[in-house]
């Protein structure tokens, strides 16, 4: 059994590192989100806010610890995402206002568009559960998937579909092709990354930062995806 005192002190050590080092690229994938990452505006830290949102994500377990009577059990496994969607892409639109380029106008853009061939294999960004696999309005043939403490992964637009709802889903695990289905001008991937409902720059999950890694060492399976 983990001794939940080690995990907080592991976790708030690495969270602390994450913050003030570039995030750990380990792989082609892991490349290409820095080539990407080049393409919007840097902020104040290597992840932006990446790592502050993942640490507000165990808050709740602090005070868990402190041992308040009222504080509820948990309940769910985490994964954080932590992968690039697609192997190969290219950014065609980044986070946040933008021209929509059907509707015309400024509007905000709540997730990236990566271009890439119809039929280039969509993979989950971490463990989770397919919460919705089917058409949704204007975002076409679409993906929802759940990963605990209010977090959740979109994939929309894509031509095929390879997971149904209920469904656990492994990080790295194929769950649909490239599309362009909806209301879209060309094939790609819209993908977004959303926290208690809200959409927040996807970025900082498409690589896997040492707070997230610190995370997965010290809870074991599930924590990141991992086996």
């Amino acid at each position: 059994m983990i001794d939940r005192k080690i995990v907080f002190a592991t976790i708030s050590a690495f969270v602390a590192v994450g913050m003030s080092a570039p995030a750990s690229a380990t792989s082609a994938s892991a490349a290409a989100a820095v080539e990407i990452t080049d393409a919007v505006d840097e902020a104040s830290s290597p992840l932006g806010t990446g790592d502050e949102q993942f640490s507000r994500l165990f808050a709740d377990w602090k005070s868990l610890d402190s041992g308040s009577p009222t504080a509820p059990a948990p309940t769910t496994t985490v994964s954080v995402p932590s992968r690039m969607p697609l192997d190969d892409a290219r950014l065609t639109s980044g986070y946040g206002m933008r021209t929509h380029p059907v509707t015309g106008g400024r509007r905000a853009h709540k997730g990236i568009d990566l271009a890439a061939p119809t039929g280039t294999p969509v993979y989950a960004t971490a463990d989770g559960t397919v919460e919705r696999a089917n058409w949704f309005s204007s975002y076409g043939k679409f993906i929802k998937i759940d990963h605990g403490a209010s977090m959740e992964t979109r994939f929309a637009h894509l031509s095929k579909i390879f997971v149904s709802a209920g469904d656990r889903v492994k990080k790295g695990q194929l769950i649909g092709h490239v599309g362009s289905t909806g209301r879209s001008t060309g094939p790609h991937l819209h993908y977004e990354v959303r926290i208690d409902g809200k959409a927040v720059n996807p970025m900082p999950y498409m690589v896997e930062s040492q707070a997230q890694q610190a995370f997965q060492l010290a809870t074991g399976k599930g924590g990141q995806g991992g086996d």
